[in-house]
């Protein structure tokens, strides 16, 4: 990949992987779950987490963000002797996330609802998600319903870092 110039990023997302909720079964009476996010040519990786379909991971990952393109997740069964297993997966838009980040909050109190995203049919939000002000940041909890796949949801908080010498957003 190339290396990007500052003045083409905007900051970094950090994407905080907390859990996964009543994944699907792909091995025998379990599975071996990872996360993968993909946004452009960046690919993260969470580790596995071994026979569990209620992992939790609490792993940070962080993309470099130059435009708002959409961020797609990826959930698989880590397999020894056979190709991973997909177990589902869900994309989301963080444009409203970076629409509350370039608002540059100061004086508001912790924990401030700034936006709420409802789920609707083209997101994956298995329930409503809140973009707060939380702890000298802005802060967006999200729990996403996997597709292509019968069961299963993964919970994750979206940050923003603001790195020095970045464009203006």
């Amino acid at each position: 990949m190339s290396q990007m110039s500052m003045s083409q990023l905007l900051g970094l997302l950090r994407v905080h992987i907390h859990r996964g909720v009543n994944l699907a079964i792909r091995d025998l009476r379990s599975s071996d779950p990872y996360v993968i996010i993909r946004m452009g040519k960046q690919k993260l990786k969470t580790r596995v987490v071994k026979k569990n379909l209620n992992p939790v991971w609490d792993e940070d990952l962080t993309l470099s963000i130059v435009e708002p393109l959409p961020v797609k997740l990826e959930v698989y069964d880590w397999d020894i002797l056979s190709p991973d297993d997909k177990m589902g997966d869900a994309e989301f838009d963080f444009a409203p996330f970076l629409e509350a980040v370039r608002m540059n909050f100061e004086d508001i109190p912790n924990d401030t609802i700034i936006t709420t995203v409802k789920p609707t049919r083209t997101n994956c939000l298995a329930e409503e998600s809140y973009i707060t002000w939380t702890n000298g940041r802005v802060v967006q909890n999200m729990v996403l319903r996997l597709r292509n796949v019968e069961c299963g949801e993964i919970e994750i908080k979206l940050s923003w870092i603001n790195v020095p010498g970045c464009r203006d957003m």
